[in-house]
Protein backbone atom coordinates (compact mmCIF):
# COMPACT_ATOMS: atom_id res chain seq x y z
CA UNK A 1 0.00 0.00 0.00
CA UNK A 2 2.82 2.41 0.86
CA UNK A 3 4.41 1.70 -2.51
CA UNK A 4 1.15 2.54 -4.33
CA UNK A 5 0.73 5.75 -2.30
CA UNK A 6 4.33 6.77 -3.03
CA UNK A 7 3.92 6.07 -6.77
CA UNK A 8 0.66 8.04 -6.82
CA UNK A 9 2.39 10.94 -5.08
CA UNK A 10 5.25 10.87 -7.65
CA UNK A 11 2.73 10.72 -10.54
CA UNK A 12 0.87 13.75 -9.18
CA UNK A 13 4.12 15.70 -8.92
CA UNK A 14 5.16 14.76 -12.46
CA UNK A 15 1.77 15.58 -13.93
CA UNK A 16 1.60 18.81 -11.96
CA UNK A 17 4.99 20.05 -13.09
CA UNK A 18 4.36 19.33 -16.77
CA UNK A 19 1.30 21.54 -17.05
CA UNK A 20 1.38 25.29 -17.02
CA UNK A 21 -1.91 26.46 -15.60
CA UNK A 22 -2.18 30.06 -14.48
CA UNK A 23 -1.55 29.07 -10.86
CA UNK A 24 1.51 26.93 -11.60
CA UNK A 25 3.42 29.08 -14.11
CA UNK A 26 6.30 31.12 -12.81
CA UNK A 27 5.07 34.05 -14.87
CA UNK A 28 1.81 35.75 -15.74
CA UNK A 29 1.07 34.81 -19.35
CA UNK A 30 -1.30 37.74 -19.91
CA UNK A 31 1.24 40.18 -18.49
CA UNK A 32 4.00 38.80 -20.73
CA UNK A 33 1.73 38.97 -23.78
CA UNK A 34 0.99 42.61 -22.94
CA UNK A 35 4.72 43.34 -22.78
CA UNK A 36 5.22 41.63 -26.13
CA UNK A 37 2.34 43.63 -27.64
CA UNK A 38 4.17 46.78 -26.54
CA UNK A 39 7.41 45.60 -28.19
CA UNK A 40 5.55 44.89 -31.44
CA UNK A 41 3.79 48.26 -31.26
CA UNK A 42 7.15 49.97 -30.74
CA UNK A 43 8.40 48.16 -33.82
CA UNK A 44 5.54 49.62 -35.86
CA UNK A 45 6.17 53.10 -34.42
CA UNK A 46 9.90 52.78 -35.15
CA UNK A 47 9.14 52.00 -38.79
CA UNK A 48 6.57 54.78 -39.11
CA UNK A 49 8.83 57.39 -37.50
CA UNK A 50 12.03 55.99 -39.03
CA UNK A 51 13.58 55.75 -35.57
CA UNK A 52 16.59 53.42 -35.80
CA UNK A 53 17.27 53.81 -32.06
CA UNK A 54 13.78 52.48 -31.31
CA UNK A 55 14.30 49.61 -33.76
CA UNK A 56 17.46 48.81 -31.82
CA UNK A 57 15.51 48.76 -28.55
CA UNK A 58 13.11 46.08 -29.82
CA UNK A 59 15.62 43.88 -31.68
CA UNK A 60 18.27 41.85 -29.87
CA UNK A 61 21.73 43.19 -30.73
CA UNK A 62 23.11 39.79 -31.60
CA UNK A 63 24.92 38.19 -34.50
CA UNK A 64 22.43 35.32 -34.75
CA UNK A 65 19.16 37.23 -35.22
CA UNK A 66 17.44 36.69 -38.58
CA UNK A 67 15.08 38.61 -40.84
CA UNK A 68 13.45 37.12 -43.90
CA UNK A 69 11.97 39.87 -46.03
CA UNK A 70 9.52 39.75 -48.89
CA UNK A 71 12.11 39.46 -51.67
CA UNK A 72 13.17 35.88 -52.46
CA UNK A 73 16.82 36.68 -51.69
CA UNK A 74 16.17 38.88 -48.65
CA UNK A 75 17.72 37.07 -45.68
CA UNK A 76 19.51 39.23 -43.14
CA UNK A 77 21.57 37.74 -40.32
CA UNK A 78 22.93 39.75 -37.42
CA UNK A 79 22.10 43.13 -35.98
CA UNK A 80 24.70 45.00 -38.05
CA UNK A 81 23.24 43.84 -41.37
CA UNK A 82 19.65 44.32 -40.19
CA UNK A 83 20.29 47.85 -38.91
CA UNK A 84 21.99 48.86 -42.17
CA UNK A 85 18.99 47.59 -44.12
CA UNK A 86 16.60 49.55 -41.90
CA UNK A 87 18.64 52.70 -42.43
CA UNK A 88 18.59 52.18 -46.20
CA UNK A 89 14.83 51.66 -46.09
CA UNK A 90 14.34 54.76 -43.95
CA UNK A 91 16.35 56.77 -46.51
CA UNK A 92 14.03 55.61 -49.32
CA UNK A 93 10.56 55.59 -47.71
CA UNK A 94 8.47 58.54 -46.55
CA UNK A 95 5.17 58.85 -44.69
CA UNK A 96 5.05 55.21 -43.62
CA UNK A 97 1.77 54.01 -42.11
CA UNK A 98 1.32 50.46 -40.83
CA UNK A 99 -1.90 48.93 -39.53
CA UNK A 100 -1.90 45.62 -37.68
CA UNK A 101 -4.65 43.03 -37.42
CA UNK A 102 -5.18 39.38 -36.53
CA UNK A 103 -2.33 39.43 -34.03
CA UNK A 104 -1.65 36.18 -32.19
CA UNK A 105 1.01 35.94 -29.48
CA UNK A 106 2.06 32.75 -27.73
CA UNK A 107 4.51 32.46 -24.83
CA UNK A 108 6.27 29.18 -24.10
CA UNK A 109 5.79 27.37 -20.80
CA UNK A 110 8.95 28.74 -19.20
CA UNK A 111 8.13 32.33 -20.18
CA UNK A 112 11.40 33.07 -21.97
CA UNK A 113 10.42 32.62 -25.63
CA UNK A 114 7.41 33.82 -27.59
CA UNK A 115 6.20 33.79 -31.16
CA UNK A 116 3.70 35.91 -33.00
CA UNK A 117 1.80 36.22 -36.22
CA UNK A 118 -0.12 39.17 -37.57
CA UNK A 119 -1.48 40.60 -40.78
CA UNK A 120 -0.29 44.09 -41.62
CA UNK A 121 -1.09 46.71 -44.19
CA UNK A 122 2.09 48.57 -45.10
CA UNK A 123 1.78 51.96 -46.80
CA UNK A 124 4.50 54.47 -47.68
CA UNK A 125 5.73 56.95 -50.26
CA UNK A 126 8.59 55.75 -52.48
CA UNK A 127 10.17 58.17 -54.97
CA UNK A 128 7.16 60.42 -54.66
CA UNK A 129 4.60 57.69 -55.36
CA UNK A 130 2.29 55.97 -52.89
CA UNK A 131 2.90 52.26 -52.33
CA UNK A 132 0.53 49.96 -50.49
CA UNK A 133 0.91 46.32 -49.50
CA UNK A 134 -2.25 44.85 -48.04
CA UNK A 135 -2.45 41.58 -46.14
CA UNK A 136 1.27 41.18 -45.48
CA UNK A 137 1.90 38.18 -43.25
CA UNK A 138 4.37 39.01 -40.49
CA UNK A 139 5.65 36.37 -38.08
CA UNK A 140 8.48 36.24 -35.64
CA UNK A 141 10.10 35.03 -32.47
CA UNK A 142 10.96 37.01 -29.35
CA UNK A 143 13.34 36.08 -26.58
CA UNK A 144 13.36 37.37 -23.03
CA UNK A 145 16.90 38.60 -22.38
CA UNK A 146 17.80 39.98 -18.96
CA UNK A 147 14.10 40.46 -18.18
CA UNK A 148 13.21 42.30 -21.42
CA UNK A 149 11.57 41.03 -24.61
CA UNK A 150 13.47 41.39 -27.89
CA UNK A 151 12.70 40.27 -31.42
CA UNK A 152 15.23 37.65 -32.56
CA UNK A 153 13.64 36.44 -35.80
CA UNK A 154 11.02 37.71 -38.24
CA UNK A 155 9.56 36.78 -41.58
CA UNK A 156 7.34 38.79 -43.90
CA UNK A 157 5.53 37.40 -46.89
CA UNK A 158 3.16 38.91 -49.40
CA UNK A 159 -0.05 37.24 -50.54
CA UNK A 160 0.28 35.57 -53.91
CA UNK A 161 -0.86 37.85 -56.76
CA UNK A 162 -3.63 35.39 -57.62
CA UNK A 163 -5.14 36.15 -54.19
CA UNK A 164 -5.90 39.65 -55.47
CA UNK A 165 -7.71 38.47 -58.60
CA UNK A 166 -10.84 37.34 -56.77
Amino acid sequence: MRKLTFLSFIAIIIIGTNSCSEKKCKYDSDEEKSKIEIVLEKYVIANETQDLDLVHRVWASRDDIVVFGTASDEKLIGWEKISKTFQQQFNLFEDTYISVGDQIITVNETGNTAWFSEIINYNFIYKGKPVSYEGVRFTGVLSKIEGEWYIVQSHMSLPHEEDFDE
